[in-house]
């Protein structure tokens, strides 16, 4: 019997897949309902709206979806919130997914983990779990969520996975109030043997409400993360090499989406909304009128094949790969799927030009030679290179992740978009 690795496995489906266009990966948020109130969060409702969770999908609702996804040809899947335990009833729905042979991955916070649950999850053993921290000391993890003794919660949480051997990753997304404890989580991590990834790119709310945005790190501050550790600055060179280059080739350049999407993977939302990813809610198709092949096979084939209705400077960008500017961001932060997110732009740029990457022209661009802040990004780029060029040299100590473990988004819901990174 010849052995292959899982990324090998992994990569030859996706591509299999994408030629056949099927649906290998869905992300299902049971619900938005959470027991904490994190400042950052993107999607999170509070515990006891009634409204919310007697408008989410019934138990059967999921059961019937999960057949039809089978049937149809996923793999993997996510399960995510809120707060996927926030649900009494998720380990049965869990459980059906198992049996059915879905490769599943659990996001969530942790503070609401029993030893009932994880003895559950022992007998059927999830794909992975992540939980993301939101401080390593318990003022700053619980500034953030708002709630106190969310942190022993959490804490708890982790020590009850982690005593039954399940495979636990830890992750969590930078924002200005914990900030100066990322390396802390980092160390945590380590010492347990634990992987654990991070990200500091953030989004409004699923309401495009912009009260996360208030927490969000700059993106001066985005990039000295990334200089911190030589392999994170390395991997993120090779990743911008291996899709240097327009998002589409020149046949497809009219075209919104440049994702998995609407391709190889999906999303549905606690309300029974299928949509091309969890950040998007524009197009949604409801799952409670139709089937899931219904809405893959005709609805999010329509939608994947949107086209653009105006060039901007986004369209021959080849600096996409290191800002996330897509349809759903644009969406969310300007109500407009096709105009550019400055923060986005600004971050990209100063990535390339603190990495010595080139910059080819793409149009009207701010901050490319000639635009209104080309000058003050090439002041901060030297600055975050001159800072941080010892600390790369000595190279001492915890070192951050590099891309390829890194997470997407903002907060324990999130953590990455399937229709962009895959598994």
């Amino acid at each position: 019997m010849r052995l292959q690795s899982y990324g090998a496995f992994s990569e030859a489906f996706h591509n299999t897949g994408g030629l056949a266009r099927l649906p290998l990966n869905g992300t299902i948020e049971v619900t938005h309902r959470c027991p904490l109130t994190c400042a950052h969060c993107y999607n999170n409702l509070p515990m006891a709206d009634r409204g919310a969770a007697a408008a989410e999908l019934s138990t059967e609702d999921h059961l019937r979806i999960l057949d039809e996804l089978a049937a149809a040809g996923c793999l993997w899947l996510l399960f995510t919130g809120g707060e996927i335990f926030a649900r009494r009833d998720f380990l049965d729905i869990y459980t059906h997914a198992r049996r059915k042979g879905f490769l599943i991955t659990l996001f969530t916070n942790g503070t609401m983990i029993t030893p009932r649950i994880a003895d559950h999850l022992v007998k059927y053993r999830p794909f992975s779990i992540e939980i993301t921290m939101y401080g390593r000391t318990r003022a700053t993890y619980e500034r953030l969520t708002g709630i106190p003794g969310s942190f022993d919660k959490c804490m708890r949480g982790i020590d009850l996975l982690m005593a039954r051997g399940l495979p636990l990753r830890l992750k969590t997304v930078a924002v200005t109030i914990n900030k100066h404890e990322v390396l802390d989580m980092q160390r945590f991590a380590e010492e347990r043997g634990i992987e654990f990834k991070f990200d500091s790119m953030m989004n409004p709310r699923i309401d495009c409400s912009h009260s996360p945005l208030a927490v969000r790190l700059t993106p001066a501050e985005c990039v000295a993360f990334d200089l911190q550790d030589p392999r994170r600055m390395d991997e993120w060179k090779l990743f911008a090499e291996k899709f240097l280059g327009p998002a589409n080739p020149p046949e497809r350049s009219d075209e919104l989406y440049h994702c998995g999407g609407g391709v190889n993977s999906f999303s549905i939302d606690p309300y029974g909304g299928m949509s091309i990813c969890v950040l998007s809610r524009v197009d949604r198709f409801d799952l409670r009128r139709g089937s899931v092949l219904d809405g893959w096979h005709t609805f999010l084939s329509g939608v994947r094949k949107k086209k653009i209705t105006r060039p901007t400077k986004c369209t021959a960008c080849e600096l996409k790969s290191m800002c996330g500017m897509c349809p759903a961001n644009g969406e969310l932060e300007n109500q407009d799927a096709e105009a550019p997110v400055d923060f986005l732009c600004q971050v990209a740029h100063l990535r390339a030009h603190a990495f010595e990457l080139p910059v080819a022209p793409h149009g009207d661009c701010e901050y490319c030679p000639g635009g209104t802040g080309h000058d003050g990004l090439m002041a901060e780029a030297a600055a975050l290179k001159a800072t941080h060029g010892a600390d790369r040299m000595a190279a001492a100590g915890p070192r951050l992740l590099p891309l390829a473990q890194v997470a997407s988004g903002g907060g324990c819901s999130s953590g990455g978009c399937h229709a962009c990174s895959g598994h």
